[in-house]
């Protein structure tokens, strides 16, 4: 499948290349397919799910208000992450159904161990939030 150079932009803006390993948690059916076509177009392979043993570059989640403890799904998003990789935690925008209040990420993330360093509009409806670990968390490692 061939991918046009917007929803290729979509990927990009995410960081991914050609080559990386991107990890998806949380799929359901309201993620968004042209995202998700976009990245396995970009990297040149499918994503992988939470039981691979390789080392993710990129981990993508997907993440709803009601889907459980925020701090407890970006632990176990680090669990194969690279130590220089990425999540991307993408969270339904303001007005979505599910949508997350940036507070709950603010709080959650720093417990989980990572630093947020940017938003993004990921998708139509999809806002995306990187989050890395910090560097000096990665020396002591």
């Amino acid at each position: 499948m061939s991918v046009d150079s917007g929803s290729a932009g979509m990927a990009a803006r995410l960081g991914i290349k050609p080559g990386m390993v991107v990890q998806e948690l949380g799929w359901d059916e309201d993620a968004d397919e042209d995202l998700r076509d976009s990245i396995v177009d970009l990297s040149g392979s499918e994503m992988v799910d939470e039981d691979t043993d390789e080392v993710a570059d990129v981990v993508l989640l997907w993440w709803r208000e009601d889907d459980g403890d925020l701090v407890d799904a970006l632990v176990d998003a680090i669990a194969s992450l690279a130590d220089d990789g990425v999540v991307w935690l993408l969270v339904p925008k303001s007005g979505r159904p599910g949508h997350v209040e940036p507070g709950d990420v603010t709080e959650a993330a720093p417990t989980a161990g990572l630093a947020q360093t940017s938003s993004i509009s990921a998708a139509k409806d999809w806002s995306g939030i990187r989050l890395v670990t910090p560097k000096t968390a990665r020396t002591r490692r």
